[in-house]
């Protein structure tokens, strides 16, 4: 890969408008219900957002968008522990979610999804670790509900968790059930896994790193995006993904600067060094105006 390509820009979870948007129910509602009522709410709920979902592959391919990241909450309290009601109507629901499922590939559009950050896989704490498997594992099962294969073309992308444990996630790694292992990626954080620190734990479990450079250079404390630095962990990244052809990057700018951790509304820089990155992710407020604004720049570009 050495010439400029057409990056695929992907949608993340949702819409600034009302196209894309997904319904939920909190915990202490939830258990407020009986379980006749839990399992009405969670028919009515997951058969909303799963038809939902398979609208998402309608609305990108209308708009020639051909990456989106599913949301992590599309079917809430399905991991909760000792509560089997989410599994049984996922089960009523199963061809439903494979039809969601095949819309996106009928489409041609690649599927992620990036489960919540307080799901910490090495953490000091064994009761921390064993919930954020299950729920890991709980998100694994719904991509094997929807059909999407067990390779990082659907990747599952966490964050590498507790600080100074590198040694102790790639045990971890190693041992996680297929379903999981085979989909994983690994994401550089703000703090506790630059991309330097996350390099050796994929290389040596097999797992590809998604690099973002706005995340690096609030970790190294860099100036902007194109510092000389951030082409060279385009590459480095793009060596752990096999084939190189499915590189994922994320993309954000910071709202009052460079190092802003929160996101701007719309991409006014896009690093030069992500020129030849085949799937960007476009993490903005403004989602699809971000999204389709790049598109557009890109067909002004050419």
């Amino acid at each position: 890969m050495t010439g400029a390509v057409s990056p695929a820009y992907g949608l993340v979870c949702m819409t600034v408008g009302p196209e894309l948007h997904f319904r939920t129910i909190t915990l202490s509602r939830y258990r407020s219900l009986d379980a006749a009522a839990r399992l009405a709410a969670l028919r009515s709920l997951y058969a909303d957002n799963t038809a939902r979902l398979k609208s998402a592959a309608a609305y990108c391919a209308a708009r020639g968008i051909r990456l989106f990241r599913m949301s992590a909450a599309l079917y809430p309290v399905l991991d909760l522990i000792g509560e089997g009601t989410g599994y049984d109507v996922l089960s009523e629901l199963a061809p439903q979610l494979r039809a969601a499922g095949q819309a996106f590939m009928d489409a041609g559009i690649r599927v992620l999804i990036h489960p919540e950050q307080y799901i910490v896989l090495n953490s000091e704490r064994s009761e921390v670790r064993a919930s954020s498997l299950h729920q890991f594992m709980t998100h694994a099962e719904v991509m094997d509900r929807l059909g999407f294969g067990r390779t990082p073309y659907h990747c599952m992308i966490l964050h590498g968790g507790k600080g100074g444990r590198a040694n102790e996630l790639t045990e971890i790694i190693r041992d996680l059930p297929d379903a999981a292992r085979l989909r994983l990626a690994l994401e550089n954080d703000e703090y506790a896994f630059g991309p330097a620190d996350l390099l050796p734990v994929c290389q040596a479990t097999n797992t590809p790193m998604v690099f973002d450079a706005h995340h690096h250079i609030i970790h190294d404390k860099l100036p902007d995006q194109d510092h000389p630095s951030v082409r060279e962990w385009v590459l480095a990244a793009r060596a752990t993904w096999s084939p190189p052809e499915w590189q994922v990057v994320h993309l954000s700018n910071g709202a009052q600067g460079p190092q802003d951790r929160r996101h701007s509304q719309l991409i006014g820089d896009l690093p030069g060094a992500y020129f030849d990155v085949p799937w960007i992710e476009v993490e903005a407020k403004g989602k699809e105006d971000a999204v389709l604004a790049l598109m557009e720049r890109g067909n002004r570009g050419k």
